[in-house]
């Protein structure tokens, strides 16, 4: 009897010691905010690499105006020789909606055309670092992404972008067991489109791999995320829950 007793406080023990595993609900809090505008993710992406699209005129190396335009509403110019990189950088900063976030970002783009020096994608890179702290999660993350952005033409009425995005870092959960750890997130971009010339996203898809360690426990999710058109996207968990995302904040409501 004793000897059943202690293994029974033994195995309490270890339950005890193994149980800030992450639930399918913090996932979609980590995956929303890699999606969200206000946390540095794939939609702050997205309008940064079309708005720099839609002002590029090429021009010949050496000459002080443009010859041909992406998009002729385009508020600015940006000159580039067909087949060079340029590099910008941007901080996104504030709080709103008692979510305060603050990150660094670097881009290059290399405009490729066709061969009479009509912009036809431009490739674009991206590293990034910072915080994000909202009511449900707080992280702290770097990361990296490659993205193509087509529909270059003025006759275009949509950009189309495919890619990947990826984010590590550390978090800290504020719901449930308050889980905490550290994350790596990877999503696979598949036509995410932008209409002209507001640039807001029409339709899209991906697809999306999470995993790392919540105190002693390993986790992993798999998952698809279905950009809706209406400032929304569905985030469906493989053999967990679906969520729609709001693309603005990062907010989200089980479907």
């Amino acid at each position: 009897m004793i000897a059943l007793v202690l293994l029974g406080a033994l195995s309490c023990k270890k339950d005890a010691s193994t149980s800030s595993s992450l639930t399918s609900d913090q996932a979609a809090d980590m995956t929303a905010s890699a999606i969200a505008s206000n946390s540095g993710g794939i939609s702050s992406m997205a309008d940064d690499i079309s708005a720099n699209a839609a002002a590029v005129t090429t021009t010949s190396a050496g000459a002080s105006t443009g010859t041909k335009t992406v998009n002729a509403i385009g508020v600015s110019s940006v000159k580039q020789v067909c087949g060079t990189t340029l590099s910008d950088s941007a901080t996104f900063s504030g709080t709103s909606s008692s979510v305060t976030f603050n990150y660094f970002a670097k881009y290059t783009h290399t405009l490729n055309c066709t061969g009479d020096d009509t912009p036809d994608n431009i490739v674009n890179t991206l590293t990034y670092n910072g915080t994000f702290d909202g009511p449900r999660i707080s992280t702290t993350a770097t990361g990296t992404a490659t993205a193509t952005i087509t529909g270059l033409t003025q006759s275009a009425t949509t950009f189309v972008i495919n890619g990947d995005y990826k984010r590590q870092g550390t978090f800290q959960s504020k719901i449930g067991n308050k889980a905490s750890g550290n994350s790596t997130l990877d999503v696979q971009i598949t036509s995410l489109t932008l209409n002209k010339p507001a640039r807001t996203i029409a339709s899209g898809s991906g697809t999306f791999t999470l995993s790392g360690t919540a105190g002693k426990v390993n986790y992993n999710f798999t998952g698809t995320i279905t950009f809706n058109g209406d400032g929304t996207a569905t985030l469906s968990v493989t053999g967990g829950s679906s969520y729609t995302i709001t693309l603005l904040t990062g907010a989200w409501v089980q479907r």
